[in-house]
């Protein structure tokens, strides 16, 4: 089932990333943006994508305007929240009734403190799929987790308790602004068989690999508020998990990157 999926995706990657004759391929696009129903109002014109793979990793053509007060944090991504809560005896939730461990999740040995929050982030195929710092941080790892690429829909997450544990991922272990422990976790979900990140190339994805990678960084490598970390290639997962922080009223809401979702209380 692992093979299948991951080739699956691998395959789907290959037709996406080809490009064809320009009026075939605005076809095709336009087919897409209708069945996605996509608002192209703050990217490039529908012709200007020369695969589908171009149209499903867009950037946005303008800079959005975003809190820069350094106690807020802001959404990472476009998505709906389909969980945000406290950690509760290091279990947290895929979705209601779907519990797993977050530390096996984020790849420690040890239960993760009590004073983690998290935040599920689902992007679906409509959205928007780049990445981008919630705060200031400093990466200190980044963690490569081989596994399926099984879909993170609602009914799958519903189906398979252990989905996002056993979905391929990549977690960006960090220190926040107040120099506390952030984990910022990237699942992977059929048809996305590349996950890029912009700071390290070497980070690779989807490529037939049944292993565990880290990759360490020291110094550490400093990003700002709103930085683009990466994209998936289609839609997926971000589970952010994060401390000391008060979350406004989240679940089941549709946000925009930058979008202010929680403000930093001081450390205790």
């Amino acid at each position: 089932m692992v093979a299948l999926s991951n080739a699956l995706s691998r395959v789907f990657g290959s037709v996406a990333g080809y490009k064809f004759p320009s009026f075939i391929q605005k076809g095709i696009n336009a087919l897409y943006v209708k069945i996605f129903k996509i608002d192209l109002s703050e990217f490039e014109p529908l012709e200007n994508y020369k695969s589908l793979n171009a149209l499903f990793t867009r950037s946005l053509k303008k800079e959005r305007p975003f809190d820069k007060a350094p106690n807020i944090c802001i959404a990472p991504c476009d998505a709906l929240i389909t969980e945000c809560a406290c950690l509760d005896n290091d279990t947290a939730l895929q979705i209601k009734g779907m519990p797993y461990k977050a530390h096996e999740l984020v790849g420690e040995i040890n239960p993760l403190s009590p004073s983690f929050f998290y935040v599920n982030f689902y992007l679906s195929p409509k959205d928007y799929h780049h990445y981008h710092a919630p705060c200031d941080l400093e990466i200190l790892e980044a963690r490569y987790f081989a596994g399926k690429l099984l879909p993170v829909n609602k009914p799958s997450l519903h189906k398979n308790n252990d989905l996002f544990v056993g979905n391929e991922r990549v977690i960006l272990v960090a220190k926040d602004i107040q120099g506390n422990q952030l984990y910022f976790v990237a699942v992977g979900a059929l048809n996305v068989g590349k996950m890029r990140f912009n700071f390290d190339k070497n980070i690779q994805t989807n490529a037939k690999a049944r292993f565990t990678q880290t990759y360490s960084y020291n110094p550490p490598i400093k990003v700002k508020k709103g930085d683009n970390l990466g994209n998936f290639e289609m839609g997926s997962t971000i589970v952010l998990f994060i401390q000391n922080t008060a979350f406004k009223d989240l679940e089941e809401k549709s946000v925009k990157f930058g979008e202010s979702i929680g403000e930093f209380h001081a450390n205790r």
